[in-house]
């Protein structure tokens, strides 16, 4: 990884002598000086990097330079924050201050010239011992990393990708129906029902298919899915799984003691038939503190509620389950370990065919290195995600050599030890540029949702990705998220794909991936993770903090210990620290203010991620001068101070907080920022709309509020690609909106806008609501608020995916003008948008239409679906339509429908849809649907 280092390190010295071409010659002399041997070292790196495996002393070797590289950029960059302290200095009234910064930089201009000059000294010298080691240098082409072929076929599996996860599962197709079988069978006596095996040996994929199963999902009323992670919090699992039984009850729900918790739960699974799953139990005192929430009894009557558990631990099983229904999955045998791999190395297009051919001896490799994996779907799927960056017989014979050189060191014996050496080979094998980025994901908790965004911004921070690697007309979040896209065609991370949108939702660990995931990042002296919610460990976990030179850390804080941890103290010590992921959502006090946190020392720091924390930001925030990113999303601060404005090379601001927060009026002078969010609601120190003039360089915005921001600043904002605005109460603010999002010359591309609004009535406001249907870089629109007569489908715009109405008291079906639009993919009717009693959903309508939602029409009586249309809808939610008679007879034409869900509608309705014993009358036209729910 010391190349990606090197890498990262050349890049941000060539950023800085363009940025600061005011260097002291002292400084700039050896930052010149040292480019040209960084960039000798790099070309033996690779050379390196990939045979320190073998060779402790060309492991340390490579450790040094590593350290030497973080070492040049540490001096560099603690000169450049010595010059802008300075130079912020000059605005000031004070004499004494003014003089005081300039005295600093002449100091750090002398030190940082001579600590480089031994640095290049001590490079010089490990260059020189390379031929002991018998390492030679690898040049880079010129093609490397700007391959179009090879970009444009990463971008078509990252759109593809939601097509092949099926696709995957191979070989235990008859198992899943056998679970389904047991779970629905009531005359079983068995509340549990288990899955037991090691890592990797599939059960999650198991217990996902047999909870998403047709059968399954008709004969249950509610479904709730926890997974349990090694770090689990009891009331967090209890709650999370009580929102998804009974969700109307949500509010009541995050008030309730954990004694009221377990007290709802256990009532809820004797009153519905519940099917709730607990994935990967760690423990039998885990399944101890969840079991009184849940009636195991065999004489306790219920609904006919089940449990479905799966566990690597057979303790669990004597406790939860000691009688009860086991299933313990079989290893793949060589034929479907061998069809598992080819599904993976070789993806078809969507036109079923394959992309390359099979060649007889590279099948001949593949089952041999397949076999290797001992019959682990894990395992074969990440061999499979690396064989398919690899398209010719001697790529092939290249892993097939390197593969079996790595598992050949005497590393252990047996399944789970196979597993673990096929995951570090895929490691081992990843190309430099994308170890930094995958090792990054240590810094989440377990079993956690990464939103892709937010994780490119992180990336993006760190400097991890590389401008050689943009196209043209490409952002920097373009090509990262072709960096997680490369590591999700090698199964290396766990992807959602955003069905309308494309691109990646999020992304998460297999357990197993995140033990390597971490315990590389700490081999490597990348990051590391430090757990203060135990009493037993806090101070060991101080003292872990600063005792190494460790890059990154992630510190995750409890409320048992706060009074004897202060690990923000402690990092404040530790002066290398370039990311810090603080985790406080169990903290119910203002732990800033009692520990009177000081951020002033951490001078290197580019990534501050604060989640979980109360009340008031201190105002030492400010001395963070070299901060790239700073995240407050999932916090409940309620003001910002003032010197957040010094943050001068701020790229990414979070400020998606849970409450109203109070904003310095300051984030114009941000002249760097790229992307920011802005909280829901908010109001600026001064009491004026929040100035956002003059960000330039700002790509996203999220919740731009013409009620709490200036609307003309927009026109500042030259080089935005991503807007998410609101109007509300009034329309005066849209014309200037509407030509925003019309403007030409501008660079955006997708907008959402949501409106509140008393009406579009009269000519003048329904002209508007035209001219802003035809905007062709609106993407999804939100109206609340009366509607005269919808404009003709001929006024929408072909870009516009996604339509929300509420209260728009449409007299006329409006399905007749949005079935017309060709690429609307969802569409919900909410609180009387439409008011008549009639609606048809006509032929060959509604071409794109994935999601429907028709909620609270209280006249609709009748709805026909024509055969033919709808063609691809998956999910469709009706609720509180008290007035409809039945659903439409044209549902059952809908093969795509997957999930339907009819909440608070009459019994009657209800009863026509029950599959029970006599059938509902109505069955027939859902028999296909998988999951049907009746709330």
């Amino acid at each position: 990884m010391a190349e990606a280092v090197v890498s990262i390190t050349l890049e941000t010295i060539r950023n800085l002598l363009v940025e600061e071409a005011r260097f002291y010659s002292a400084v700039k002399s050896e930052v010149e000086a040292i480019h040209p041997v960084l960039q000798l070292m790099r070309s033996f790196l690779r050379d390196a990097d990939s045979k320190k495996e073998a060779d402790e002393r060309l492991s340390n070797w490579v450790s040094e330079v590593r350290e030497a590289a973080y070492d040049i950029e540490d001096n560099v960059v603690v000169f450049v924050a010595a010059k802008v302290a300075s130079r912020l200095s000059r605005n000031s009234t004070n004499p004494l201050k003014k003089m005081g910064c300039f005295f600093k930089e002449i100091v750090a201009t002398y030190s940082v010239g001579t600590r480089m000059s031994g640095i290049r000294a001590k490079i010089t010298g490990l260059t020189e011992s390379l031929h002991t080691f018998g390492i030679n240098p690898i040049i880079e082409s010129s093609g490397e990393g700007t391959d179009f072929r090879r970009r444009a076929r990463i971008l078509d599996l990252r759109r593809s990708y939601s097509h092949v996860v099926d696709e995957d599962f191979v070989g235990l197709e008859g198992d899943v129906n056998m679970l389904a079988a047991h779970l629905i069978d009531d005359g079983q006596r068995d509340r549990v029902v288990s899955i037991y095996g090691m890592g990797g040996l599939g059960k999650t994929t198991i217990a996902r298919k047999v909870y998403t199963h047709g059968d399954v999902r008709r004969h249950f009323d509610v479904f709730a899915w926890s997974c349990i992670s090694q770090q689990w919090d009891k009331k967090d699992v209890l709650q999370e799984i009580l929102i998804k039984l009974i969700p109307e009850k949500r509010g009541e729900i995050l008030g309730m003691r954990d004694e009221e918790l377990v007290k709802e739960l256990h009532c809820v699974q004797l009153k519905k038939k519940c099917l709730v799953v607990l994935d990967d139990i760690w423990s039998g005192q885990d399944w101890e503190r969840l079991q009184p929430a849940f009636p195991t009894t065999t004489t306790t009557r219920t609904a006919g509620s089940k449990i479905l558990l799966t566990t690597r631990n057979r303790q669990v099983l004597d406790l939860a389950n000691p009688s009860g229904f086991l299933y313990e999955p079989r290893f793949l045998s060589i034929g479907e370990s061998w069809e598992l791999l080819r599904r993976k190395a070789f993806p078809k297009r969507e036109d079923n065919v394959a992309e390359y051919k099979i060649d007889p001896d590279m099948e001949k490799l593949g089952k041999e290195m397949v076999g290797r994996c001992c019959g682990l779907p894990l395992a074969i799927r990440v061999l499979g995600g690396l064989l398919i960056t690899k398209h010719t017989l001697r790529d092939w014979q290249m892993v097939y050599d390197n593969i079996t050189w790595y598992l050949a060191r005497g590393r252990g014996n047996g399944q789970q030890q196979a597993v673990n050496d096929v995951l570090a080979f895929s490691y081992h094998d990843l190309p430099y540029k994308f170890k930094q980025p995958f090792l990054y994901l240590a810094n989440f908790p377990e079993d956690f949702e990464i939103e892709a965004e937010k994780l490119y911004q992180f990336w993006l921070a760190e400097g991890f990705i590389s401008r050689d690697d943009r196209a043209e007309e490409e952002t920097m979040v373009d090509v990262a998220e072709r960096y997680l896209a490369e590591l999700a065609q090698r199964s290396m991370v766990q992807v959602n794909v955003k069905e309308t949108a494309g691109g990646f939702k999020s992304c998460r660990l297999h357990d197993l991936m995140r033990d390597l995931c971490i315990s590389k990042a700490k081999e490597e002296n990348f990051a590391k993770v430090v757990d203060f919610r135990h009493e037993s460990s806090s101070s060991n976990n101080t003292a872990a903090i600063t005792a190494t030179t460790m890059r990154r850390i992630s510190v995750y804080l409890g409320r048992s210990n706060i009074a004897n941890s202060d690990p923000v103290a402690a990092c404040s010590e530790y002066r290398h620290i370039r990311s810090a992921f603080f985790y406080a959502n169990d903290l119910t006090v203002d732990f800033m203010q009692r520990k009177k946190v000081h951020f002033g020392n951490l001078e290197l720091l580019r990534v501050l991620n604060l989640q979980g924390f109360r009340y008031q930001l201190p105002k030492t925030i400010g001395d963070l001068i070299h901060l790239r990113h700073l995240s407050l999303s999932f916090s409940h601060f309620k003001k910002l101070p003032s010197s957040l404005g010094k943050l001068i090379f701020l790229q990414t601001l979070d400020l998606e907080v849970d409450n109203e927060l109070e904003v310095p009026n300051v984030i114009w002078k941000l002249a760097r920022l790229e992307h920011l969010y802005l909280p829901a609601k908010f109001q600026t120190h001064d009491g004026k709309k929040l100035r956002l003039d003059g960000l330039s360089e700002l790509e996203i915005l999220v919740n731009f509020n013409t009620r709490f921001c200036n609307v003309r600043d927009l026109d500042t904002l030259t080089n935005l690609r991503k807007l998410r605005a609101a109007i509300n109460d009034e329309l005066n603010d849209l014309p200037n909106i509407i030509k925003y999002i019309s403007f030409t010359q501008n660079h955006l591309r997708r907008s959402s806008l949501s409106i509140s609004c008393p009406q579009f009535c009269s000519d003048e406001e329904l002209s508007l609501l035209r001219t802003l249907l035809g905007c062709h870089r609106l993407y999804k629109l939100s109206i609340n608020g009366r509607i005269a007569k919808l404009p003709e489908h001929y006024h929408f715009s072909s870009s516009i995916a996604k339509i929300t109405f509420k209260a728009s008291a449409l007299d006329k079906d409006p399905m007749a003008t949005l079935e017309k639009l060709s690429r609307l993919s969802s569409l919900t009717l909410y609180g009387s948008s439409y008011v008549g009693e009639d609606m048809v959903c006509s032929t060959d309508g509604f071409p794109r239409l994935l999601y429907l939602k028709l909620w609270d029409l209280p006249n609709l009586k009748r709805w026909r679906i024509e055969q033919g249309a709808m063609p691809k809808l998956t999910r469709l939610v009706v609720a509180h339509c008290r007035q409809l008679e039945m659903l439409p007879e044209g549902l059952k034409f809908v093969s795509t429908l997957q999930k339907l869900n009819a909440r608070w509608m009459p019994d009657l309705f209800k009863d026509r849809l029950r599959a029970a014993d006599g059938r509902g009358e109505d069955f027939y036209k859902v028999r296909h649907v998988p999951d049907v729910k009746l709330d």
